[in-house]
């Protein structure tokens, strides 16, 4: 029997691989052959721990994750990979699949695996649909939907000068507008025929 290489990935630098870690560990995973991936999302071609894991296998080895997350996005990127390290003689668990691990060397493992895979994609569509579904509804009610700031036009621009010339503090004028001190200077020295200040 070939030994566990193991792989975990977070899509943030905010975010810690401990848990992933752990339950890599339990699964029999050496410290030594665990690969972890910070700050790299699963849409993300370059995944070097990733790139790294896949290239320790040998035949007979066997990739271990803790989620079907973590392989992609794709269920076919997903199947593809998974039939790739098949062809090499690797086989793949996913602890958490389902309640219980699944090992694709076996054939029931690889007929999970794929509806798994299938699912998550599912899963991952859904989640991007109800996204649509919510910014289409705030919208449509004139919620804010975040992101950048308005822009101000140059009337407003010189309305605010004439408050900060008529004796008003300019962090005052700025706030109101929601924008910061220098962001309000910045767009006063862009005004055409600008009065500095």
């Amino acid at each position: 029997m070939g030994k566990l290489i193991g792989y975990a990935r977070v899509s943030t630098r905010q975010q810690d691989a401990d848990r992933q870690v752990s339950d890599l560990l339990a699964a029999g995973v050496r410290r030594d052959d665990i690969y972890v991936d910070s700050g790299v999302s699963g849409g993300r071609a370059s995944r070097p721990q990733f790139d790294q894991a896949v290239t320790a296998l040998e035949e007979g080895d066997t990739l271990v994750i803790t989620t079907l997350d973590r392989l992609g996005r794709s269920t076919q990127n997903m199947l593809a990979f998974a039939e790739a390290l098949r062809g090499r003689g690797a086989g793949l668990r996913v602890l958490n699949l389902g309640g219980g691990d699944v090992d694709t060397a076996t054939p029931m493992g690889s007929m999970v695996f794929t509806v798994m895979a299938a699912l998550a994609q599912m899963e991952l569509e859904i989640k991007r649909e109800r996204i649509t579904d919510s910014v289409a509804k705030r919208r449509a009610a004139g919620k804010d939907l975040g992101g950048r700031r308005q822009t101000f036009t140059d009337s407003q621009i010189r309305n605010a000068l004439r408050l900060i010339e008529g004796g008003e503090l300019a962090t005052q004028v700025a706030r109101d507008l929601g924008m910061s001190r220098a962001t309000l200077y910045r767009r006063i020295r862009e005004l055409p025929q600008a009065t500095t200040i």
